[in-house]
């Protein structure tokens, strides 16, 4: 198919419609057969759960286009369990998982035109999303929802290259204990608007948010995991019920312990260990891994002896080993890549 004519290199992480979105209506208890639309509005009465108790969930994947030229996606199977766990939370209708990946790769197919060349730097971005759309003024879950996916053709998340990033400790608590810190719902993500421009304002690029029982162990920034490397070069990333399962973070363990060979896990992680890491990297869909120089708690500057000027040399390798992986250039796992036909 021939690919549309647009400006990949110089692709922002913007919005751009793209012809075909998949739309399925919940109504009566059942989910209708669904299928794709030409149509990007969505009319809802005034009165919709999402616009008055923000019951929506969403994900966020990619799909690529191959050093051999085929199209494929990163571990959808993965983001249909983890919106089938955030519909479960926010008491909404669960989308099947099958139904999830047959419906992603059916919008990508239909967008095909839309997936940037391969060596350009951009994907083709796809946000599955579900929402309540009936009316409701009593505080309740909907009876109806709607699910949707829609894709887009970004950028690199970093334009101009990958540059280190300063963060702060924040004051702001993120997610509360036994909330929903660890379900991909909107409302996390309006919850951490105000600290994120906040932050900007302040001169600094993310947050870091501690947990909000003791503000003492490491969570996440607004929208990405923390990824550590100890000075022994051992990878640790932060454990807790209010973070966000990231399957970027979890495929960045596997390819360590699997294709690396080193040592890698998932604990909880206090601040104060934080000053003694050799590296730190923010981890998810949009940047794959992004380097952090330096955190700044309060006045205390936690400068990262490798990542200060550059990302540093164990976080590098784990970014061209699992974007080797997307791209086709290194054997995936069995599972991990999906090719769309």
């Amino acid at each position: 198919m021939e690919k549309k004519k647009i400006d990949w290199s110089n692709l922002g992480f913007d919005y751009q419609k793209t012809e075909y979105r998949y739309v399925a209506d919940f109504k009566d208890g059942k989910w209708n057969e669904g299928g794709l639309t030409t149509d990007a509005n969505v009319v809802i009465n005034e009165c919709a759960g999402v616009l008055q108790y923000a019951q929506t969930v969403f994900e966020g994947l990619k799909a690529y286009t191959t050093e051999d030229g085929r199209i494929v996606t990163f571990r959808p199977d993965l983001n249909a369990e983890r919106m089938e766990a955030s519909a479960a939370r926010l008491e909404m209708p669960v989308f099947p998982k099958e139904r999830f990946v047959e419906a992603v790769k059916e919008t990508v197919k239909a967008n095909a035109a839309f997936v940037p060349p391969y060596g350009t730097g951009a994907t083709l971005y796809i946000r599955p999303y579900m929402f309540g759309t009936n009316s409701v003024i009593g505080v309740k879950p909907a009876d109806e929802y709607q699910f949707r996916v829609f894709t887009t053709p970004v950028g690199p998340y970093f334009k101009g290259g990958i540059k280190p990033l300063t963060i702060r400790v924040c004051d702001f608590d993120r997610a509360a204990p036994r909330g929903t810190g660890h379900i991909k719902a909107g409302l996390n993500y309006a919850m951490s608007l105000h600290a994120i421009v906040d932050a900007h304002n302040q001169g600094y690029d993310e947050n870091m948010y501690l947990d909000a029982a003791t503000r003492t162990k490491v969570e996440e920034t607004g929208g990405a995991n923390f990824l550590f490397v100890t000075k022994d070069q051992k990878i640790v990333t932060p454990k807790s019920d209010s973070i966000l399962p990231s399957i970027t973070r979890r495929s960045l363990i596997y390819v360590a312990q699997k294709y690396l060979g080193m040592e890698a896990e998932e604990r909880e992680i206090t601040l104060e260990e934080v000053y003694d890491f050799a590296e730190c990297g923010l981890c998810g869909t949009a940047a794959v891994i992004s380097p952090v120089g330096k955190i700044v708690d309060h006045g205390k500057e936690i400068c990262f002896p490798s990542g200060m000027s550059e990302m540093g040399p164990v976080t590098k390798k784990l970014y061209d080993t699992l974007t080797g992986i997307q791209m086709g250039r290194i054997e995936a796992p069995e599972g991990w890549i999906q090719e769309i036909k």
